[in-house]
């Protein structure tokens, strides 16, 4: 989409967490197409920057560095306010999984990092946009958890715990913050992205053939999720994980 074919502005603003390729890409993608103006992070700038590009550069702002840092967190919300004047949404999708294995042999230090990616810097985005914004203007939170967080997950084990810990977040979080801030998460299957490539990467047709619906995901299918949990459409939906999954979960219990 190129500048010239982009909607109006539609007045409000959103900050997307690991945002310059995949999952986020999509979800700004498609927040972008209906008028949103977006702050963007990751940790390159030069991804950032393409994105932006993409995206439309005079509606994205970009602003890089790891979630789990303060001081990073502190400064993407603190330049989205300073460019938009707001951050009526919050889509926290930064994650990391560097660990293939039994959780009975993990490193806890790779637990650690795990979480602080997963979980903690999803609490801190929340408590500085609540503070910055949300608090007094009202908003959306759209947490991005996994199907991983909703069973067991071998060999990625400690990934499932964290994705669990931020579906039990949006449900604390959707109850301190109602009425004025709607919390929400979105549990994927397998999307098609880098960051579970390894899942699916020489064995795609193989992997799709497990799902009901006979395809792996693609970002826009977590973009367009993503757009309604932040829209008018769900403003009577609070507390709740949508589970997008391709229908991988009707097979649950199939002998």
């Amino acid at each position: 989409m190129t500048s010239t074919e982009l909607p109006p502005l539609s007045g409000k603003v959103a900050l997307i967490t690991g945002a310059s390729r995949g999952i986020g890409y999509g979800i700004a993608e498609a927040l972008v197409a209906r008028g949103d103006r977006v702050c963007i992070t990751g940790r390159g700038e030069d991804a950032l920057k393409e994105a932006a590009e993409r995206l439309g550069a005079d509606r994205v702002l970009t602003v890089a560095g790891k979630a789990h840092d303060d001081a990073h967190r502190a400064e993407a919300v603190e330049r989205t306010m300073e460019a938009f004047g707001r951050i009526d949404y919050l889509v926290n999708n930064a994650g990391t999984n560097p660990v293939f294995g039994p959780i009975a042999d993990l490193d806890l230090n790779v637990a650690r990092k795990v979480f602080e990616t997963n979980v903690i810097s999803a609490l801190g985005f929340a408590q500085l946009t609540w503070h910055a914004w949300q608090k007094d203007n009202g908003g959306a939170i759209v947490n991005i958890a996994s199907v991983a967080g909703l069973a067991p997950s071998p060999f990625i084990g400690a990934y499932g715990i964290s994705k669990a810990a931020m579906i039990n977040l949006t449900v604390q979080l959707a109850h301190e913050y109602a009425p004025r801030v709607r919390v929400n998460a979105i549990a994927p299957a397998v999307v098609k992205t880098k960051f579970a490539q390894a899942l699916y990467e020489g064995r795609e047709e193989e992997a799709a053939a497990a799902y009901p619906l006979k395809r792996l995901g693609v970002p826009s299918d977590i973009g367009g999720a993503a757009a309604f949990l932040t829209s008018d459409q769900s403003d009577w939906i609070t507390g709740q994980t949508l589970v997008v999954d391709g229908g991988i979960f009707l097979n649950a219990g199939v002998a």
